[in-house]
This record gives structure tokens, sequence and C-alpha cells, in this order.
């Protein structure tokens, strides 16, 4: 049984409002990107993959269209199994 994180991403309007608010880049490719992904599964991404999705939108947004282009493979502190999943559903969306 799992318990109900009160804070979790799905169980906060806030949360939600705030992740879609960020997703709005400077870059439009971007932009469209994830405010289409956000449109098809906002609703039922868990809390490691809205963690994945924040990790990606504290990018730039150079840096963040290089890796859902697939120019560049995450490095360093976002080399993480969960963000790599993220990277290939936005990749497929």
């Amino acid at each position: 049984m799992t318990e109900t994180n009160p804070s979790a991403h799905q169980s906060d309007p806030a949360n939600r409002a705030r992740l879609r608010w960020r997703s709005r880049r400077g870059l439009l490719e971007n932009d469209i990107i994830l405010t289409r992904f956000l449109d098809a599964h906002e609703t039922e991404l868990t809390d490691e993959e809205v963690d994945a999705f924040t990790r990606l939108l504290d990018l730039s947004d150079n840096a963040l269209m290089d890796l859902v282009l697939a120019r560049k493979e995450p490095e360093g502190e976002i080399d993480l199994p969960h963000v790599h999943a993220m990277l290939q559903r936005l990749r497929s969306a």
C-alpha cells in the first residue's frame, strides 16, 4: 500500500500550475514540445517523472533543446535513469 504525499505533484494544484508555468520557454520549439507533452500526459505523471521533468526545466533553453532533439545526452547531475526515461518520452511525443 502506498501513502499519499500531500506535497505530491498530482495532489497539489499549485505544484501542477508551477510546472506548467515553468514549461513556457523563450525558445518556441521547447515551449511547443513541453506544452504539448503536458497537455497529453500531465495527469498521469508520477512524482519521479515530475522530478525528471523539473530537472530538465532547470536547464537553459539551448541545452534542453539539444537533449530533446538527441543532439546530446544528459551529463553530470542530470545523468539519471528517470531523466533518461523522461527524455525518451519527450522525444517520442
